[in-house]
């Protein structure tokens, strides 16, 4: 069967999502601090500011923002350029199923349902790891059942979920090679554990030089996500469907019906798909529709696993490689209802409604959650143009207890944690005993309330 046109329409799709994202988002959104955290690694961003890079980062983003990062710091064009990216890594994570899904036609659906969510949408022009993981994953999968066996797409599909978040890699290859094993694949096997190997191999390598072994690495990672402990997270994924970016808590927040929309649609239609697929009748997947729709269940839920029951809290681009390995039965289980409603004029209109307020929701989420953005990251500059006008100049050190790191790259000072800084920057807080005598100076017209600046008496001044 010839897979051109499917090809092209993948290509239309990621093409949308991009322009989507354009439309929706700021282009010079500033960074945020993961972001910024990655981009310091390259001279054009330092700005003189070391900044760590902890133990759970990998360097796998710093490699796809490298082409830009090394000569410009410009924000517009490294958007751009992730924007690109984006819509690459998403043709290429999709692609194997041309040749692996029941219908090249459930392929297409399956990317634009994974596009259509809000988050996969934001993150689209961000120098973040999760999307890359996600089309790792879903290459991956595609590359097993298709036929003949894409060893270089197993390889190179794992290798990049790896390098991006290795707990993610390591835990999508599990039902890869358990699959391989038990359809007496052999090769297939030693392709996933060559994928997850050449991933994980430059964090080995730098645990082994800067955080003296691979176990040391480990608790040092998990010490700064909170220590990874059996827990119920899903209720605070739950909250996090519609934003915040970063649930960490999450009390008191409650998700909005278009929030909560992408569970309601995602998981029923998944179900339905992957019932359905062992009556769509013969296709071109090797180890049959059945094998290839459990692969991806089980695929799927052992990539949302560790963040359910082990990871004490909740972001919603953790999610990415469930929603994009769910999208495939779920386009399936689509395409059913839209069988389904054929020939009847209301269910078509009720199908067709829900499907809008779907989209609908989704895309305010974008506008909303891109204001949000635009207006706290701004915040970072009111307060470092207060710094200044106040003389802080490089070198300066600061303190206090919001948003330092990104505070302090923006205005050129170090941050502190021991010690006198020239100055503190404080959000809803007092100052402590020692500084209550330091001139304070309000943060005018900030997106968050509550901004001051306490600059230490005699500092250095021009």
């Amino acid at each position: 069967m010839s897979t051109r046109r499917p090809r092209i329409q993948l290509a239309a799709v990621a093409l949308a999502g991009v322009l989507a994202s354009a439309l929706l988002l700021p282009w010079a959104l500033p960074l945020g601090w993961d972001e910024l955290v990655y981009a310091t690694r390259f001279s054009p961003y330092s700005n003189g500011l070391d900044v760590d890079f902890s133990a759970p980062r990998t360097r796998g983003v710093p490699l796809l923002i490298a082409p830009v990062a090394l000569w410009s710091d410009s924000v517009v064009l490294l958007r751009l350029w992730l924007m690109l990216l984006w819509a690459v890594a998403l043709y290429l994570g999709f692609l194997p199923w041309l040749r692996a899904a029941l219908r090249p036609r459930a392929v297409v659906l399956a990317a634009a349902c994974y596009t259509s969510v809000w988050s996969v949408l934001f993150y689209a022009g961000h120098a973040m790891p999760n999307h890359y993981t996600a089309m790792g994953a879903v290459a991956a999968a595609g590359s097993l059942v298709r036929r003949p066996v894409s060893y270089p797409g197993l390889v190179l599909g794992l290798a990049t979920a790896t390098l991006m978040r290795p707990n993610d890699g390591v835990w999508v290859a599990l039902p890869l090679c358990a699959a391989a094993l038990l359809w007496r694949r052999r090769r297939a096997a030693l392709a996933v554990a060559g994928g997850v190997a050449a991933g994980l191999a430059p964090w080995v390598v730098e645990a082994e030089l800067r955080f003296g072994g691979l176990g040391a690495r480990l608790d040092a990672a998990g010490e700064i996500q909170g220590g990874l402990r059996p827990v119920f997270s899903v209720p605070a994924h739950v909250s996090a469907l519609d934003g915040r970016l970063l649930c960490r808590p999450c009390d008191g927040d409650s998700p909005s019906p278009p929030g909560v929309m992408i569970w309601l649609l995602l998981i029923p239609l998944a179900v339905i798909g992957g019932w359905l697929a062992k009556r769509a009748g013969p296709g071109p997947v090797d180890a049959g529709p059945r094998r290839a729709m459990a692969l991806v269940l089980a695929t799927a839920a052992c990539s949302a696993a560790p963040y359910f029951f082990l990871v004490p809290y909740a972001a919603p681009r953790f999610l990415f490689p469930a929603y994009a390995l769910l999208a495939l039965p779920a386009a399936l289980g689509l395409l059913a209802v839209r069988e389904a409603v054929r020939g009847s004029r209301t269910r078509t209109a009720l199908a067709a409604g829900v499907l809008a307020a779907h989209l609908t929701g989704q895309f305010l989420l974008v506008d909303r959650h891109g204001g949000i953005q635009a207006g706290a990251r701004g915040d970072w500059e009111r307060v470092a143009r207060v710094l200044r006008a106040q003389g802080l100049e490089a070198p300066c050190t600061i303190g206090g207890n919001a948003m330092l790191q990104p505070v302090a790259y923006t205005s050129g000072c170090v941050p502190k944690k021991t010690g006198i800084p020239d100055a503190l920057v404080l959000v809803h807080r007092a100052p402590p005993r020692w500084a209550r005598d330091w001139e304070r100076h309000p943060v005018p017209d900030t997106y968050n309330t509550g901004w001051s600046v306490l600059v230490r008496p005699g500092p250095k001044r021009p």
